[in-house]
């Protein structure tokens, strides 16, 4: 495979870490600034909402944009990003950071998945993609149990330094390994292309059992320090150690994930995923209700582990499913639009997870998390009802 395959996903890699890794560091965030946990979340609902809205409209824009020269813009703009949230003296100053930081991460990511094809014979596109993509599996199973530990031990604002270190090498790695001129006759999704896309009904339907898939991902995610700390008495390093278990089963859900779609089929990984997920929600909220927190410490961690493999294993059979519906010919803008519609999600998540936690307690964040994994199942299954049309027609550019 071609070196500038790997660079492309160590800047999913960096991406991906600050993506994920903020979660975990709300409670010394919300000290540092003197707000509430439910105020600082709100710098996830932004990022996730401003990833959503922002990715597909700026790959329009920037679609004449030769795309050796746009992606080492990207991940230079993304590298002082970070130091822009380093140096925030308040939590508009970060809030105006993480919005900066969606912008470019919205306009990386697909921008490398393109490029990523182009470098490679047509056969060997699938292997290119899972190599860009093993990046954010690998931030999310290292990635973010690391910025957890950095961030207890030298504070929130070293893991954004970090951050903006691993893009700066990433920036100069794409820098020397993409020849000069490379990308040129790339072709971009056009808005029109998009648009046709996602009006296939059943193209739209599976979009949105991504978004309320992430939702209730992101409700539980978003504040999973507050619940450690309430159920089971964890935070700190004693968290990290926590999250690098759910990381290494995410990441281990995407893997098997993929070999199960490709052996069974996506439907049949969908649905066991989605009841496996709602389980581990339900589970982790009964545990916090009726489990002491000096019990409740191996029942937690074995739920995190059903969690993160169950939710993570969902991913490539949903993107897998979505090609099938689309079309092979719209692949790439099928699965860009599922990761705008996967980063509303996150939004979504990250405010009702907010609003969870205004009226009830951490505990409840189970309960809520698992209605809307149950919701996608449902809207999963009434896919298959509806009957299926012709191939979309979108001309790429």
């Amino acid at each position: 495979m071609p070196k500038p395959l790997y660079w492309l996903s160590f800047g999913a890699f960096a991406i991906g870490t600050e993506g994920f890794m903020i979660a975990p560091l709300l409670s010394g965030i919300a000290s540092d600034l003197g707000v509430t946990i439910a105020a600082a979340g709100q710098l996830v609902t932004a990022f996730a909402l401003a990833y959503a809205l922002s990715s597909p409209v700026l790959a329009v824009v920037t679609g004449n944009v030769n795309r050796r020269r746009l992606l080492i813009a990207c991940l230079a703009a993304f590298a002082a990003a970070n130091l822009v949230a380093v140096l925030s003296q308040g939590y508009w100053q970060l809030m105006g950071a993480r919005l900066l930081l969606a912008f470019t991460a919205g306009l990386y990511v697909p921008s490398a998945n393109a490029v990523a094809t182009a470098l490679v014979a047509p056969t060997r596109r699938g292997t290119a993609l899972s190599i860009v993509t093993g990046g954010t599996s690998l931030a999310i199973a290292l990635g973010v149990p690391l910025g957890a530990i950095v961030g207890h031990m030298s504070g929130w604002r070293t893991t954004f330094g970090a951050v903006a270190i691993l893009a700066s090498i990433a920036t100069l790695g794409l820098a020397s390994g993409l020849p000069r001129g490379f990308g040129d006759d790339i072709a971009v999704a056009s808005l029109d292309a998009r648009l046709a896309v996602a009006r296939n009904p059943r193209v739209l339907l599976a979009l949105l059992v991504t978004t309320l898939w992430a939702t209730g991902a992101y409700t539980f995610y978003t504040y999973v320090g507050s619940y450690m700390a309430a159920a089971v008495g964890l935070d700190g390093a004693q968290l990290s150690v926590m999250l690098f278990a759910w990381g290494l089963s995410a990441a281990c859900g995407v893997f098997v994930g993929g070999r199960l779609t490709d052996k069974i089929g996506a439907a049949r990984v969908i649905g066991p995923a989605l009841v496996l997920l709602a389980t581990a929600f339900v589970g982790l909220w009964l545990v916090a209700r009726w489990i002491t927190p000096s019990a409740a410490l191996v029942p937690v961690a074995a739920l995190v582990v059903l969690w993160g493999m169950s939710a993570w294993s969902f991913f490539p059979a949903q993107q897998a499913r979505l090609i099938g519906i689309a079309g092979a010919p719209v692949a790439p803008v099928a699965l860009s639009l599922n990761a705008s519609f996967m980063f509303l999600g996150f939004s979504l998540g990250a405010m009702l997870g907010a609003v969870t936690l205004s009226r009830g307690t951490s505990a409840d964040l189970g309960w809520v998390a698992a209605l809307c994994e149950l919701a996608a199942l449902l809207l999963s299954w009434a896919i298959s009802l509806c009957p299926a049309p012709g191939p979309v027609n979108a001309r790429v550019a």
